[in-house]
């Protein structure tokens, strides 16, 4: 399966966002694509936390 640019992948965001969309809403959506692509990059490479030692970290318990 071949991937798509960027650029084709932000034509793809931009025809999705409603015709009343705003600066903001498409600078939104922009940076939950970017986290999101991040995450699982990290993902990928390992660079993960077990929930439960975060929670015990920070007193959260379960």
């Amino acid at each position: 399966m071949a991937t798509l640019s960027v650029k084709e992948e932000a034509h793809k965001l931009v025809d999705r966002l409603p015709d009343d969309a705003t600066w903001d809403d498409l600078m939104h959506e922009i940076y939950v694509r970017e986290t999101i692509e991040r995450g699982l990059a990290d993902s990928r490479a390992g660079r993960t936390a077990d929930v439960k030692n975060v929670r015990a970290k920070y007193g959260l318990g379960e």
